[in-house]
């Protein structure tokens, strides 16, 4: 392909995914401007945040198979086309109900992050391929911070409805150009959809976020969490046994098995964690009243700004971290990225009565952000067949989503369960909540350790378009290569109250 079309390529990509991105993050700020709109109450409002989570978490790995199948550029088009009408049905939407429904609209385009990567392999050269991955983590990790950042002054002068009003235009106008310009990638896998196995995906994915993400309103103890648990695991246990059994596994076990796949997982599964309860407690942090005792009474846009060093951060971080992987590996960014985050939540911890000292802690997580995304997007892509590269990445975004949704659990816990008098959240829950959080991201820093030397370059590295090197010892790239075959709840405290999502 011309380096003129990778560029453009390279925009739509960019384009679909940064916009998927913010609107994962655009609309808590403005949660409860929405609730006050459409007299809703809290606990309807949370699920506008609770649809499109586990919309996106059903469709991202469903859809990134179904392009690996019949064509990534065509699955592309027809996820930004989604997105547009989902932007659209919440632009316009009359009251709460149509409004959750087209979150579950919107959450298709979480098929955008696996998608992209998997098009950036099949189509780009060799050595563009890890770069590329690189800067598009970068907006994708951008986009999430953008969206915390502009939620404040667009409701402010504008109304919550532009929140989908602006991206309707911008992602018709990629969805358009997709269709015309990228080109159809030429790896595809064999066989079809196994779509017991994808139900079963969808139905305990659906039961283990369903309750965590509502446990703070349900109660940890109640039966509705209790039982949906019992019966993610049961669920999860007949999926591990279709996807075993089935001749076109939804997702080759045997793929997620790979040494360099499964240590990748696991971090993102802790890293997820802390990014996630991060991004969506410390502008509610910024947010609470200075007569809490901590916190400095911002507004919306005033916390959206502490914000600022973090998006600057993990965009620069992530399109460096491009540059420095044919040097160090993927492997090192990812330990560097994991342990920078556990550096920040632990500076959260310990200092934070200054406007200063969280804008420091925030721009130091955004440069683990940043190292961290792109370093897991390429350990991914480059350890599994080109034919499992939309399955495999979309389920290492689906675990990064449980993380994220387990690790905003836990801390909507541990600050909204200790309160003061006046109904604001004890300083208490967020510093335990942050030191947890370090301890998180340390962990996920330590299994980053695991990852095999060789795993973001040996195994199933691309050398060129469509081809892949079987580099793993013992045969199991090409055992696995023979079958052919990317939230969070949320949890703000405001001068009133606390809104979790």
């Amino acid at each position: 392909m011309p380096r003129t079309s990778n560029r453009l390529t390279f925009a739509v990509l960019a384009t679909g995914a940064g916009v998927f991105s913010m609107l994962q993050s655009l609309i808590a700020p403005a949660l409860p401007a929405v609730q006050h709109a459409m007299h809703a109450s809290q606990s309807t409002a949370t699920w506008v945040m609770t649809a499109y989570l586990l919309s996106a978490s059903v469709f991202t790995p469903i859809l990134g198979r179904v392009g690996d199948l019949v064509g990534k550029k065509r699955t592309l088009v027809a996820v930004l086309g989604a997105l547009v009408l989902g932007c659209l049905l919440a632009a316009l939407a009359p009251d709460i109900t149509v409004l959750i429904v087209a979150r579950v609209v919107q959450g298709i385009g979480g098929a955008l992050f696996p998608l992209s990567f998997g098009i950036i392999r099949d189509e780009f050269p060799a050595d563009r391929v890890s770069p590329s991955i690189s800067n598009l983590s970068a907006v994708i990790a951008a986009g999430g911070g953008l969206g915390m950042v502009l939620a404040g002054p667009i409701v402010g002068a504008l109304d919550y409805r532009w929140l989908f009003w602006l991206p309707v235009g911008i992602v018709a106008v990629a969805a358009f150009v997709a269709f015309r310009y990228v080109p159809e990638s030429p790896t595809r896998a064999r066989g079809g959809v196994n779509w017991l196995g994808a139900a079963l995906l969808s139905a305990w994915l659906v039961a283990l976020l369903l309750p965590i993400s509502q446990a703070s309103g349900w109660g940890w103890g109640s039966p509705r969490v209790i039982g949906l648990l019992a019966a993610a695991v049961l669920l999860f246990v007949l999926w591990l046994r279709s996807e075993a059994r089935a001749a076109s596994p939804l997702i080759d076990l045997r793929v997620m098995r790979l040494p360099a796949v499964w240590t990748t997982n696991t971090a993102a599964l802790l890293f997820g964690a802390g990014m996630y309860a991060v991004w969506s407690f410390l502008p509610g942090f910024a947010q609470t009243p200075t007569a809490a005792g901590y916190g400095f009474g911002a507004s919306v846009t005033g916390a959206g700004l502490l914000m600022l060093p973090m998006l600057v951060a993990m965009f620069c971080s992530g399109v460096l971290s491009g540059r420095l992987q044919p040097l160090v590996g993927a492997k090192a960014l990812l330990v560097a990225g994991a342990a920078l985050g556990a550096a920040a939540c632990a500076i959260l911890a310990a200092w934070h009565s200054a406007a200063w000292q969280v804008a420091f802690a925030a721009g130091v997580f955004g440069l683990g952000i940043g190292l961290a995304f792109a370093s897991m997007a390429n350990l991914i892509v480059h350890s599994v067949p080109a034919a499992q590269t939309g399955a495999a990445s979309g389920m290492n975004a689906n675990i990064r989503t449980i993380g994220g949704s387990l690790g905003a659990a836990v801390m909507s816990s541990l600050v909204t369960g200790r309160l003061q008098p006046s109904g604001l959240p004890a300083e208490s829950g967020y510093t335990e909540g942050f030191a947890l959080l370090a301890l998180l991201c340390l962990a996920a820093s330590l299994a980053a350790l695991l990852v095999p030397a060789r795993g973001a370059t040996g195994r199933g590295a691309t050398t060129g378009p469509g081809r892949v090197v079987a580099g793993t010892p013992g045969g199991t790239e090409r055992a696995v290569a023979s079958t052919a075959t990317s939230t969070s709840a949320a949890a703000s405290a405001s001068a009133s109250a606390s809104t979790t999502a």
